[in-house]
């Protein structure tokens, strides 16, 4: 769920960060953000064996790494500088993201939600 939200938004506010009207950077990041709850709240949801807020961070922290270190890639390639202070401070937040939705996806399954697939097989 990560990559569906939040990589097309930290993708285009690349993109437009030097153009962009004010605010449009802003929102981009909370949809940014936002997408990480959600991915970490959906691996906490479905997760079986009892911990939603490792799976929230697992989630959030390896999509954020992998789509990161695509992103690193493409850069070196280009010859564009690496900001890796970024990077890890970006990291830290994605990883409370994850939290958050981990805390969340856990609430949920503890409230008796649970996902179709679960809710059929009883």
């Amino acid at each position: 769920m990560s990559l569906v939200f939040a990589v097309p938004a930290a993708v285009i506010a690349r993109l437009v960060a030097d153009s962009a009207a004010p605010g449009v950077v802003p929102v981009l990041y909370l949809v940014f953000i936002g997408g990480f709850v959600v991915g970490g709240g959906c691996a906490a949801w479905v997760q079986r064996v009892g911990m939603p807020l490792m799976h929230g961070l697992v989630a959030a922290g390896a999509t954020y790494l992998l789509a990161q270190a695509v992103l690193v890639l493409v850069e070196l390639l280009t010859g564009d500088e690496v900001n890796w202070f970024n990077i890890v401070f970006q990291l830290t937040v994605v990883l409370g993201a994850g939290l958050l939705g981990g805390f969340l996806g856990g609430r949920l399954r503890a409230k008796g939600l649970l996902p179709s697939h679960e809710r059929h097989g009883r």
